[in-house]
């Protein structure tokens, strides 16, 4: 069996409705603090709210978790259909993350099954 040098986190629950956000970003900073790639997707209309920028209102405020874990080198994608169903401009993204389409986030999927990596989803 192959090791685990990568791990791919996706986040589909609510921002501010669900304890999942916080674990996904807390999962990513442990990962990453044991020298792991990480890459978190951002996926479905409420996870994709992770990656608006200057999300200032509700409790807890995510934006600099987020920038944090950009800052220690995780990689963070925010499902393009998604976004475009919710309405979430590019130039509206916490600076660092990408759009990343569906059929990407499906060829991930078969990456690191055959490469035997670790997905979660939260």
């Amino acid at each position: 069996m192959a090791k685990v040098e990568k791990v791919l986190l996706l986040l589909k629950n609510m921002v501010y409705e669900s304890t999942s956000p916080k674990e996904t970003l807390k999962f990513a900073k442990y990962y990453r603090n044991k020298g792991l790639d990480v890459l978190v997707i951002l996926w479905g209309p409420m996870g994709v709210l992770l990656a608006k920028k200057d999300k200032n209102r509700g409790s807890p405020k995510y934006d600099s978790t987020v920038q944090e874990c950009i800052d220690m080198g995780v990689e963070f994608k925010c499902c393009q259909l998604a976004s475009d169903m919710i309405g979430l401009k590019k130039e509206e993204l916490i600076p660092g993350i990408e759009f990343i389409c569906s059929k990407e986030v499906a060829e991930l999927f078969l990456i690191y099954t055959d490469e035997n990596q670790l997905i979660i989803t939260l």
